[in-house]
């Protein structure tokens, strides 16, 4: 599914940053630079798009998961609609050090919250004193609030899709570390060089990352109902074998009688 320019031109997505504050690796994407911007070159943005679409596909067909990753405020909402639409983990908090590095003591973490949801459902909860109960409450909510969006995630994420490389640099490198596959929006401040796939746009207007977010979770999406299908079809298929087996059963014992 190609991507529309003129909708990206729509939506701002070619706004970069001041020329002052470019990083030279930025270059090949940028088309022309006025008033002391840089105007981002919108074919190779769309390019990029469904480059990048097309491995996140394959990726979400495969069973893996996509951890979104933006705190800052313009993309916290949008990624976690975006992404909790098609049940992708987000972080929009503040990205807890070691989140893949240190992923065995995460996960003791989310325990711990759906351990204190089983204390409120088997009535331990009540059995402690009122501080403790508030203590709890106080701990479940902060994990909640951090860790919450990743509590489905039971294995390392099979690609980290990132808004803002700059402020999300700790997740960048942790990533690179465990050889994590990284996509991202790269405005004209950043490096492209620490992103596997890189897809030019400005990461500061809301319009702009929506408009990303909206290709990019519709490919994930596409990805995901091929594996529906594909999962569906093996179903049918082993029915169809069993049903074959049991009547050639019922057929030899008939010949037999």
């Amino acid at each position: 599914m190609a991507v529309e320019v003129k909708e990206l031109l729509e939506a701002g997505v070619h706004f970069g940053h001041l020329t002052r504050k470019w990083d030279p690796n930025m270059a090949p994407y940028v088309y022309m630079e006025r008033n002391g911007i840089h105007i981002i070159n919108l074919y190779k943005t769309a390019a990029k798009i469904d480059e990048a679409g097309a491995a996140l596909a394959k990726i979400a067909a495969s069973g893996r998961k996509i951890l979104f990753v933006a705190t800052k405020k313009q993309a916290k909402d949008i990624v976690a609609e975006k992404a909790g639409a098609i049940n992708m983990p987000y972080i929009t908090e503040r990205w807890p050090g070691g989140m893949l590095t240190n992923f065995v003591t995460i996960r003791k973490a989310v325990k711990k919250m759906a351990s204190i949801d089983r204390m409120k459902k088997d009535g331990t909860f009540n059995t402690l004193s009122k501080k403790e109960r508030l203590q709890v409450d106080r701990l479940r909510a902060k994990l909640e609030k951090n860790l919450g969006s990743i509590s489905d995630m039971t294995r390392l994420p099979g690609a980290l899709f990132v808004v803002d490389i700059k402020r999300e640099h700790i997740a960048i490198k942790e990533a690179q570390k465990l050889n994590i596959p990284i996509f991202a929006m790269v405005d004209t401040n950043s490096d492209p060089r620490q992103v596997d796939y890189v897809i030019p746009a400005n990461d500061d207007a809301s319009k702009s990352i929506d408009k990303i977010l909206s290709e990019v979770t519709a490919s994930i999406a596409s990805g995901l109902a091929e594996r529906k299908a594909e999962k569906e079809n093996e179903a049918t298929v082993k029915e169809a074998a069993k049903a074959k087996k049991a009547a050639a059963k019922v057929t030899a014992s008939q010949e037999e009688e």
